[in-house]
């Protein structure tokens, strides 16, 4: 990733590298907590949507057990130091760039308290943060009225941090 926002900033010159800010959602989500904590002091703003936070508690809460066994070649006891490696709890210390973390409460796959347990992360540490819950959803947004209120939020979102001062 890093590679590639550096290829891109030198091959679109008119790109302004000092406002840039990474989104993802599910295993984006993921590698947006894990860019909170391994390169802290790139971004203006994260948004986090359905984001893995802590790999270990989420190997016993998500309905597919099959992906976190195939990503790690192992249950968490057989193979915790491949969970553990990348796992973005680990790094929460170094976390300092402003994030919208959103879940859905219906999300079997990565469950709300993944959501809720990275914004609590970044709240005790007084990061700026905001959470957008949405009760009726699962791991995708797909009523009207609540893909009307995402694309306000994270577009916000970005306008306060990318294009405005970046007050909380």
């Amino acid at each position: 990733m890093q590679k590639g926002l550096t290829a891109a900033l030198e091959r679109y010159p008119w790109t302004d590298g000092e406002r840039v800010a990474a989104l993802g959602a599910s295993y984006g989500g993921y590698m947006i907590n894990w860019i909170a904590g391994n390169w802290p002091d790139r971004f203006r703003c994260l948004v986090n949507h359905d984001g893995l936070f802590n790999t270990r508690s989420m190997y016993f809460e998500t309905e597919e057990l099959w992906f976190p066994e195939c990503d790690t070649q192992g249950t968490t006891w057989e193979t915790p130091k491949v969970y553990e490696k990348n796992n973005p709890v680990n790094f929460v210390e170094n976390w300092q760039t402003p994030m919208l973390v959103i879940h859905g409460a219906k999300d079997y796959r990565v469950v709300e308290s993944q959501g809720i347990g990275a914004f609590t992360a970044l709240q005790r540490q007084g990061i700026p943060s905001k959470f957008l819950y949405f009760p009726d959803e699962n791991h995708w947004v797909l009523k009207p009225q609540n893909s009307i209120q995402w694309y306000e939020t994270v577009i916000g979102w970005l306008d306060q941090w990318v294009k405005g001062e970046g007050t909380d």
